[in-house]
């Protein structure tokens, strides 16, 4: 065999699920391309489900099973949807999966979900479902998408948990819904700014200030 069609047999070839680059599909929203803190996207549900512990981890694994579930869909079906209507059948793909999930939670969870109100529908319109869509499933094969689908899932609701422990400690001195500060016999009347939505605003930027801090990330 020649040189050259050896090198053609061996770009053929696929490339493993768990190769180096595919391994960062899943590290770098986890750190220098964290959805909430360094894409800043997301944003609206962080502030707005994170005063407790408890509905933040619903929200966080109802958009993991949706970015994860959306971009297999759409990567299996990439080469058969025409450009012009892409973005209608990405909406169509994500919608399919929200109300699913919205459906299991109800049946399931129904005073999260309650609690939840509209902000898992609203994960149809959630930039990071359609932006990883857009920007990596249509473009890349099955595994490579789930990966990817997953890093941004799980970068999403690390940040997403972080928020809502110190909004739920510090506003009402309780941790997942146990009063900490009642176990060990202290008082802790509670900090009202914490369960507003600018509480959140400052939790989620200290949050990306000491990130940005630590990884060196500088907006170009």
């Amino acid at each position: 065999m020649s040189t050259e069609v050896a090198e053609v047999v061996k770009e053929k070839k696929s490339e493993p699920l768990f190769s180096k680059k595919n391994r960062k599909l899943v590290s770098n929203p986890l750190d220098i391309d964290n959805p909430i803190t360094v894409q800043v996207l997301g944003i609206c549900s962080a502030l707005a489900v994170t005063t407790q512990m408890k509905p933040a981890f619903t929200m966080a694994i109802s958009l993991l099973v949706v970015v994860i579930a959306s971009n297999v869909a759409i990567s299996a079906l990439r080469n058969t949807i025409p450009s012009r209507i892409r973005i209608v059948v990405q909406l169509a793909v994500i919608a399919t999966f929200v109300i699913l999930v919205d459906q299991v939670l109800k049946a399931y969870v129904y005073d999260v979900s309650k609690q939840l109100s509209v902000f898992v529908g609203l994960i149809i319109t959630n930039c990071i479902v359609m932006g990883r869509l857009e920007a990596f499933a249509m473009g890349n094969k099955i595994g490579p998408s789930l990966l990817d689908g997953f890093g941004n899932g799980l970068g999403y609701g690390i940040i997403l948990m972080i928020v809502a422990f110190f909004r739920e400690l510090l506003g009402s001195g309780a941790i997942w819904g146990v009063k900490i500060f009642e176990l060990v016999g202290l008082k802790y009347p509670g900090n009202g700014l914490m369960l507003l939505p600018a509480g959140a605003c400052i939790v989620v930027g200290v949050i990306i200030w000491v990130q940005r801090s630590l990884n060196g990330y500088r907006e170009a």
